[in-house]
């Protein structure tokens, strides 16, 4: 059987083109990603980055409140994630399970498996599982989105969520973040970006640079340079991240690249600000990218790639605003633009 739509990807993206295209009646089938070792090191088991991350307080439609009773009659217990009974508004992973349940009282149909390869050269699609299984679809919806990239510390894989983010956006209004000192990692412009947001809720921030001057455009490094309470490490390395079970992280232990000798500064939160890698690798250069990996589109305002029939959404394609909401609004449109494309095509 030829599907009509296959949707790669299991997060906001992902699970919003599924809604769009079941209400459709386009029949979707989503491969959300496998549960294997290797994604949980890279950050992309299903339910996407997201899932990742406690609070989420900037997604409409949660404001603070007890969930509890909400998410035990829309989800199956089973799928219910962990909630800290202090915790108010909704957190990653429960958004996460209720946009994913959301697919299915649609009838989605979900595969738990990863997209190792695809054939774009030829209609239909065709898509080869890891576990072996073989695909075949009329019209394809990349949400693959983009893993952050991390310094690799075992530490820092230790307080991930639990001090350690990588996104001010995101992460930078909680409560443990206000009014406490920060550390930023990075010297381009998203690090600039990320120290200038922090400086809006932090006591201090301190932006930690491996170099003695900034790879960042000149007009964002110099408004960090000339705001009171961000304080530059230069020549900088982190080489731990320092915490304990209950608080989380509590400072990190920097060393000088130049003469080796080491300090300690007191934080709440580290946040990596050294770019994101988007999940394209499976497709092998068929469909356009930019010089960074993420999928360029077509056509002004949609979605299209750059292969007729292929659809993107998400942070796979956004380099730029990286959000949830950003992502679920290009899942809508992504599945909107496929079922247009379908019908085109004399595909009902």
């Amino acid at each position: 059987m030829t599907e009509r739509v296959v949707i790669i990807g299991s997060g906001p993206a992902g699970w919003s083109a599924a809604i769009y295209a079941a209400r459709a009646n386009l029949n979707p089938l989503v491969i959300e990603g496998a549960i294997t070792e290797d994604n949980r090191i890279r950050g992309t088991l299903p339910l996407g980055q997201l899932s990742m991350t406690t609070e989420v307080e900037n997604y409409p439609g949660f404001p603070a409140g007890d969930l509890s009773p909400y998410l035990k009659s829309s989800l199956p217990e089973q799928n219910v994630p962990y909630r800290d009974p202090h915790m108010t508004g909704v957190t990653g992973p429960e958004l996460m399970e209720l946009m994913r349940q959301q697919a299915r009282n649609f009838g989605t149909r979900i595969i738990t498996d990863d997209v190792v390869s695809v054939d774009l050269s030829k209609k239909p699609f065709d898509l080869s599982l890891l576990q072996g299984e073989k695909i075949s679809t009329h019209s394809l919806i990349i949400a693959t989105g983009a893993r952050a990239n991390y310094l690799g510390l075992p530490s820092e894989d230790r307080y991930k969520n639990r001090g350690v983010s990588a996104c001010a956006v995101c992460d930078g209004a909680l409560p443990r973040f206000r009014n406490k000192p920060l550390v930023v990692i990075g010297g381009g412009d998203s690090a600039m970006e990320e120290a200038s947001y922090l400086s809006k809720f932090a006591s201090t921030v301190y932006l930690v640079h491996r170099r003695g001057e900034f790879r960042a455009s000149k007009i964002m490094a110099q408004r960090v340079l000339d705001n009171p309470k961000i304080k530059v490490k230069w020549f900088s390395g982190v080489d731990e991240v320092l915490g304990d079970e209950n608080r989380g992280v509590t400072g990190v232990r920097l060393r000088n690249l130049q003469d080796s000798t080491s300090e300690v500064i007191e934080a709440t939160g580290m946040f990596c600000a050294i770019g994101h890698t988007p999940n394209t690798d499976f497709l092998a250069g068929q469909v356009q990218t930019d010089d960074k990996g993420y999928i360029v589109y077509s056509l002004p305002f949609r979605t299209n790639t750059s292969v007729d029939g292929v659809f993107a959404a998400g942070d796979v394609a956004d380099s730029y605003y990286r959000q949830a909401i950003t992502s679920a609004g290009t899942g809508c449109m992504a599945a909107l633009d496929a079922e247009r494309w379908l019908g085109s095509h004399g595909f009902h």
